[in-house]
């Protein structure tokens, strides 16, 4: 079935059907007509062809950094859901948070019949930014702040600042910190430096507080709290970049027999859902994750309608959920 022969069958003018097609202006009783045989014969447009002729594909790359995790998964639902509205598919690529991956997904993205782009970055290197300056498409960054680049972030700094202010209110004595990489900016280096604001505000030196990298795991939690305690066993106060961590270190605390708050107060960042789930529940920092892909999506159709949008960057705010862990 083609146009040529729906517009047959119809009896209207093959540029009708096109016009019915991408939604343009025709008469109601044109348009009845048409719809009436589209609907009889059972007609699929080809998405390639209209991709051809229109130039959009209504198809939309994600690229995220580990599909199973609760924060993704919330970014993503959100991302869906204003893509679906739209009218829009997506491909998700899932990296494994592997960096080559995401350069090799960032290359297929170019190459593909795709619309747009949005990215779930966490280490950005140098060869990310070229391959995102070579794209040219239409792209938003969620979760990192590159000026370059229209992005959707969460306040890091500050929810790192104010989390570790209200831990160290209660009278820690000898406060810990569990971090990951100061190569990815958000988690790593901004956390940091938000905590360390808050450690000074308290007469705290950086060389005075106990300190571990971890990775995002709860096994690495635990292992970062056995090195911690090692170096320090008198720490009663312990400042973790996300809940994972955190998580991972409660149950190692658990089990040495170490009470939680009483002997040692624990925080983390995220609000996973287990944190609310486990005994004591986990203080930490409420970010608007499914939030955050809604505007990466809506900035990001912007984006396509109209080529010459300006570079935007949007903050989201946090939320401090004080639990029974401090």
């Amino acid at each position: 079935m083609t146009i040529k022969e729906i517009a047959r069958l119809a009896g209207v003018s093959n540029s009708a059907v096109s016009r019915y097609m991408n939604r343009g202006s025709l008469s109601d009783d044109k348009r009845e007509k048409i719809k009436k045989v589209i609907e009889e014969t059972n007609y699929i447009p080809s998405s390639y062809a209209r991709a051809m002729r229109t130039r959009k594909s209504n198809q939309i790359g994600v690229i995220v950094p580990k599909i199973n995790s609760e924060s993704v998964s919330r970014v993503v639902s959100g991302i869906s859901k204003v893509l679906n509205e739209a009218g829009y598919n997506f491909l998700l690529a899932d990296t494994d948070r592997s960096l080559e991956k995401e350069l090799e997904y960032l290359e297929v993205f170019r190459q593909g019949q795709i619309d747009g782009v949005i990215f779930m970055a966490t280490i950005v290197t140098k060869k990310h930014i070229e391959h995102l300056r070579e794209l040219q498409k239409p792209l938003v960054l969620v979760g990192q702040n590159i000026p370059e680049f229209a992005c959707v972030y969460h306040d890091d700094y500050m929810a790192a600042y104010q989390m570790t202010k209200t831990l160290l209110d209660t009278k820690c004595k000898r406060f810990a910190y569990i971090g990951v990489t100061e190569k990815d900016v958000a988690a790593g280096k901004s956390r940091k430096e938000g905590m360390l604001r808050a450690a000074r505000e308290h007469d705290l030196k950086e060389e005075d507080i106990v300190m571990a990298i971890s990775d995002f795991t709860m096994e690495s939690g635990r292992t970062a709290m056995r090195e911690l305690l090692q170096q320090a066993p008198d720490i009663d106060g312990v400042f973790c970049a996300t809940d994972s961590i955190a998580i991972g270190a409660m149950d190692y605390l658990k089990e040495i027999h170490r009470r939680i708050p009483k002997d040692v107060k624990i925080c983390g960042i995220g609000d996973k859902k287990v944190s609310r789930l486990i005994t004591p529940k986990l203080t930490t920092v409420h970010y608007y994750y499914k939030t955050s892909g809604i505007e990466a999506a809506n900035m990001l159709l912007d984006r396509i309608q109209t080529e010459e949008q300006p570079t935007k960057h949007t903050m989201l705010g946090y939320e401090l959920r004080i639990q029974d862990t401090i």
